[in-house]
């Protein structure tokens, strides 16, 4: 996997990590990667709706601590 450019989404509730990863992805080029780190429980079952709504990739989701990890790939 390349790179991923990174987000760090901590302390933000809904909707701002998926409004930012938004921003973020629009200036990226189809394939690349993009790792958010965000501290709301919630945002996994976020990045997984807007994953299937935009059509970017869900690479991965970990949990590191009181960290959640998305990786998206740019469609």
């Amino acid at each position: 996997m390349d790179t991923p450019k990174e987000l760090d989404a901590r302390g933000l509730n809904c909707p701002l990590p998926i409004l930012k990863a938004k921003k973020a992805l629009a200036d990226m080029v189809a394939g690349e990667t993009l790792r958010i780190v965000s501290t709301d429980p919630g945002s996994t079952r976020d990045f997984q709706a807007f994953a299937r709504q935009t059509g970017n990739e869900l690479v991965e989701q970990t949990t590191s601590g009181s960290d959640f990890i998305h990786i998206l790939r740019r469609r």
